[in-house]
């Protein structure tokens, strides 16, 4: 079993944010899967289903995004996986493009503060990862005002495409074939405005 957790805000108005990228991950796979909704527990939204042939736990912390890992704890101890093999963490990052994804086998938190938490409350740094791209910050911007801002228009279409992107090479981790998704997401997409 897996237990694949996207990162985000609970509430309305965090709906469509760069930051909940992980949500927005998460969101899609429940609708391409049909994952039913187990309800409320463990901090998160959750729901069981099949993806890739893998029974699979789906989830969304309600803890909002600096407290991550007390969800992601209470869900790798209820259930009994080993965040090093069985857990994929969905977030989203600024220093990729809209339509970019970035598969990892590990890592730092990179100055993520939910995977910070995730780290503190697993013990671990151990866990496979999907970064969505955002975008950059642009400059005199605050960091926090920017990952909390909607992406809209021909932003938000790449950053769907890169949200489908995620979903793919999801599929490819749970057919136990993580450097199969490295080796094909891990490129620049194809990006629609050519930068210097």
């Amino acid at each position: 079993m897996y237990i694949i957790v996207g990162l985000g805000n609970p509430g309305k108005q965090y709906e469509g944010t760069r930051h909940n990228a992980g949500f927005d991950t998460i969101d899609y796979l429940i609708d391409r899967y049909r994952i039913l909704s187990s309800g409320v527990k463990f901090k998160a939204m959750y729901g069981k289903g099949v993806i890739a042939g893998q029974k699979v736990i789906l989830a969304k912390p309600l803890t909002y995004m600096n407290a991550s890992g007390e969800s992601v704890a209470e869900l790798i101890n209820y259930f009994k996986v080993d965040p090093e093999s069985e857990l994929v963490i969905i977030y989203d990052d600024i220093t990729l493009e809209p339509g970019n994804i970035r598969v990892r086998k590990k890592g730092s938190a990179g100055g993520h503060n939910g995977i910070k938490s995730i780290i503190a409350q697993t013990g671990t740094d151990q866990f496979k990862r999907i970064r969505v791209g955002v975008g950059e910050k642009p400059k005199n911007w605050d960091l926090a005002d920017y990952v909390l801002s909607s992406c809209k228009g021909e932003e938000r279409s790449q950053m769907e495409e890169g949200i489908a992107h995620a979903a793919k090479a999801l599929e490819m981790i749970l057919m136990d074939d993580i450097d199969g998704a490295m080796n094909q997401y891990n490129r620049k997409a194809t990006p629609t405005k050519q930068q210097e």
